[in-house]
């Protein structure tokens, strides 16, 4: 860890903790636009690691782990934790998951200076916070009127990124590699190990999916030795998926749904029926092979070749994957916990 970091013009030395707020652009009103950030920086030498969310606007879950996270006592922190609960402040301002010139951010990295509001966004992003960090968690849910079950997404060829995967301690890992434009593929190109995690939906708040995002980072956390390691009950090794795929409408019309997100589903199992408006049955929905859903279609409404259910599929017996889908589920179907502040 070096000696001083800067943001944005702002240096941060060891043992500060700072707010800042990168700056973005002008609105037509006269308003500045900026990236908020909050650094805490120890005296002790360690890792630094970058927590960022809203990268899609629309996508509020990981808005509100980084704020249960800020309120976390950091006694004992080594290195530095940068959190950035907006990326995107456009898309958070109009509920959009995209940028007003509708580019997707998470498609527009590493960026560019002089290019499109998107380009310029990814950019300071970019250079401003990812590559200043040795690792990385970026927070997602689903698309609008889609959920998915927690999950982290990463490429788990890499034996440190699986390692950091394992330790965030859901039962679900997807191996996934990078795509083109996205956050993740230019920061591991430079170095620097990121995991997406998915969880929850977007414009909603949901309490599992915050609670398993929060504990999760925490987790990862102890795990790089930037908090100390707390004796607890052992995190069963969650299950790697190799492959999904989502199953798409083949009529379009109106759905009756039969399965639930995190349910382990059988090969031509019924997963939804489509009705057309006068109550007549379009097209039942099977799942094509054993598997554990991961997302799905929210609204009861649905357009001939729209995706509806998500399935990972996996190489180990699927009822054990299931039994660690229902551990996760009894962990956090509890009431909303309290958290040191």
């Amino acid at each position: 860890m070096t000696t001083e970091l800067e943001i944005a013009g702002v240096k941060i030395a060891k043992g500060q903790r700072k707010r800042i707020h990168i700056p973005v652009s002008r609105l037509y009103t006269d308003l500045d636009v900026s990236i908020p950030v909050e650094v805490i920086r120890s005296k002790k030498d360690g890792p630094t690691l970058f927590v960022s969310a809203a990268i899609h606007g629309d996508e509020l879950n990981g808005i509100d782990i980084i704020r249960r996270l800020l309120q976390r006592s950091m006694v004992g922190l080594k290195g530095t934790l940068i959190a950035v609960p907006i990326v995107n402040a456009f898309g958070v301002i109009n509920q959009s998951r995209y940028m007003p010139d509708r580019r997707d951010l998470n498609r527009s990295f590493p960026g560019s200076a002089t290019g499109s509001l998107a380009a310029r966004t990814a950019n300071l992003f970019f250079t401003e916070i990812v590559k200043k960090c040795d690792y990385g968690i970026d927070l997602h849910t689903g698309a609008v009127h889609r959920s998915n079950f927690p999950q982290i997404r990463a490429n788990l060829s890499d034996p440190e990124t699986e390692s950091l995967a394992q330790s965030f301690g859901v039962p679900l890992l997807l191996n996934m590699e990078e795509r083109d434009g996205s956050m993740r593929q230019s920061a591991v190109e430079n170095g620097v190990k990121v995991l997406l995690y998915e969880a929850g939906q977007a414009l909603r708040y949901d309490e599992l999916s915050v609670r398993a995002g929060l504990d999760g980072i925490v987790n990862v956390m102890r795990t790089l030795g930037m908090l100390p390691v707390r004796k607890k009950k052992k995190i069963a090794q969650a299950i790697i998926a190799r492959k999904s795929s989502w199953i798409r409408a083949k009529s379009s019309g109106f759905v009756h749904s039969l399965c639930n997100l995190g349910e382990h589903v059988k090969k031509h199992q019924l997963l939804a029926k489509i009705y057309d408006p006068f109550g007549d049955l379009l097209d039942d929905v099977v799942a094509e092979r054993d598997g554990i859903i991961i997302g799905k279609l929210n609204i009861p409404l649905v357009q001939e070749g729209e995706a509806m259910v998500h399935i990972a599929y996996f190489s180990n017996d699927v009822d054990e994957v299931a039994e660690h889908v229902e551990l996760i589920q009894e962990k956090y179907g509890l009431p909303p916990m309290e958290y040191e502040t």
